[in-house]
């Protein structure tokens, strides 16, 4: 299934988009949450991640370059990646930096005190 979308094996697509570009995604989605940034622009960085990913699968393992369908779905897991770890960090810099007014309700959310 997965080869079908992206044109490349599922342990390629595990390693590249995921451990290599997913990891970026993370830091991306960490750092811009460390500074306070808008999360439209982990949106916007985790699409130029996806054509990174796009190129290396293409230079590195004799994929497609254009595939939309290749380059829509890393896409979307880098940019799950990057948002999940933007959101958890946010909370984590929210809670700490305002202890007096939110407490953290989980993982991805806080509550405030009053």
């Amino acid at each position: 299934m997965i080869s079908e979308v992206t044109s490349v094996s599922l342990l390629v697509f595990l390693v590249l988009t995921v451990v290599l570009i997913g990891g970026a995604a993370l830091l991306t989605g960490r750092a811009l949450a460390r500074a306070w940034r808008p999360i439209w622009q982990v949106v916007l960085s985790c699409l130029g991640l996806g054509l990174v990913d796009r190129f290396f699968v293409y230079a590195l393992f004799e994929g497609s370059l254009v595939s939309v369908s290749g380059y829509m779905f890393d896409t979307l897991v880098v940019m799950g990646i990057g948002i999940l770890s933007y959101r958890i960090v946010h909370v984590s810099v929210v809670v700490r930096q305002y202890p007096w007014l939110f407490d953290r309700s989980s993982l991805f959310s806080y509550r405030s005190r009053h």
